[in-house]
């Protein structure tokens, strides 16, 4: 497993526990990510991801909700909720390649999620990578906000 790779995954156990336990305050957030992942950079990576996802989680589930067939992201579980919501915030909010965001997204819900899971997080997140890629296509300033 990458590096990278453990960094998400322990970002979407920080923001699985946050959303299970939503008085769970930040400096716990951050011992789970530093006594996790122990290297700074990675702590970094980690701690970007749940904070983005914090910050945005609105206009995330939006994207979710406007592709999702038939589902709510609000009846989603919860562990696919939050793999969903990292790959489309890495999506358009960061520098990480789109099919390598979805690829990590599948391989995490294949570890955390249901045998449905895999499948559900690919065909979703498929159409939300096809969409950021029109919008990246038509105009040049849109969906994705690039930081590093």
């Amino acid at each position: 497993m990458s590096s990278r790779t453990r960094a998400r995954e322990i970002a979407l156990q920080a923001l699985y526990e946050a959303e299970v336990n939503p008085t769970v305050d930040e400096a716990r957030l951050e011992r789970f990510l530093q006594g996790r992942l122990r290297q700074p950079a990675l702590v970094g990576f980690a701690t970007t991801l749940v904070e983005g996802v914090r910050r945005e989680q609105v206009a995330i589930d939006a994207v979710l909700d406007a592709r999702a067939v038939n589902w709510r992201v609000a009846r989603m579980a919860a562990t696919d909720r939050a793999v969903l919501r990292i790959a489309v915030y890495e999506i358009m909010h960061t520098l990480v390649p789109g099919a390598v965001a979805v690829n990590e997204a599948i391989e995490l819900a294949r570890r955390y999620g249901t045998e449905h899971s895999p499948r559900f997080v690919a065909g979703l997140l498929g159409r939300v990578l096809a969409d950021a890629r029109a919008a990246d296509d038509s105009d040049p300033s849109p969906i994705r906000a690039h930081v590093s």
